[in-house]
């Protein structure tokens, strides 16, 4: 019975690994500049998976580069239709156009989102995932979790729980934000929620923070 297991298995991978097509650099008709700096800025984050195989390593760069080409092609179109609207048209029918441009780069945005995970999946695993995830958004689920809890200790475990949610949910937004300045603007929202749901939990936010920064500088810490 081991036997005829382990062969399934071994057939299983082959089928699969035969089904794993090459996953091509999405670089034709871009400035060689920009491919560059975007792909070096994938192989950084594929450098901290610590991948043994050079192969899978590649198709993951390339993964990762063409999110960040896709991602710039939809808000590219966006910013385009926006402008020419906003030179051409006026009154509402400026307005109609931006709104639909918005609204075509939103919905293909979010058509595009979840395949960007599951090709990913093809090679890594839950949680290498996670850990891409968070090198595009400059780690910054982590971050504030982080100093959330640190800063406010008696947090009880459901409370941490629904920080560390709404700051997940705010990762995925921004994994589709193209600029920096974006990307932490969406976290920003979500942690101005933070603080508002904490301040109907009954603390005292100003209180806590300064308590906080006591305790940083009592340990040689710099704020």
């Amino acid at each position: 019975m081991k036997k005829y297991t382990y062969i399934i298995c071994v057939v299983t991978l082959l089928m699969f690994s035969l089904g794993v097509k090459a996953v091509d650099l999405d670089s034709a008709g871009r400035e060689a500049k920009y491919v560059s700096t975007i792909v070096a800025r994938s192989q950084k984050i594929v450098d901290k998976l610590n991948l043994k195989d050079s192969k899978a390593a590649t198709q993951v760069r390339n993964i990762i580069a063409n999110r960040y080409f896709k991602v710039n092609d939809i808000c590219a179109q966006r910013d385009s239709l926006v402008k020419k609207a906003k030179a051409e048209l006026t009154g509402k029918e400026k307005q109609n156009v931006v709104n639909s441009a918005e609204y075509q780069s939103e919905s293909e945005l979010y058509r595009s989102h979840f395949a960007f995970p599951a090709d990913l999946s093809l090679y890594l695993t839950d949680k290498q995932i996670e850990t891409v995830k968070d090198a595009i958004t400059f780690n910054v689920v982590k971050v504030t979790y982080g100093a959330q809890v640190d800063m406010i200790p008696t947090l009880k475990p459901e409370e941490k729980a629904q920080i560390l949610a709404w700051l997940k949910e705010a990762r995925e937004l921004a994994l589709d934000a193209e600029s920096s300045n974006k990307k932490h603007g969406v976290f920003g929202k979500y942690k101005g929620r933070i603080n508002n749901y904490l301040a109907k939990q009954g603390y005292d936010l100003n209180k806590e923070r300064t308590d906080w920064y006591k305790r940083i500088k009592a340990k040689g810490g710099k704020i």
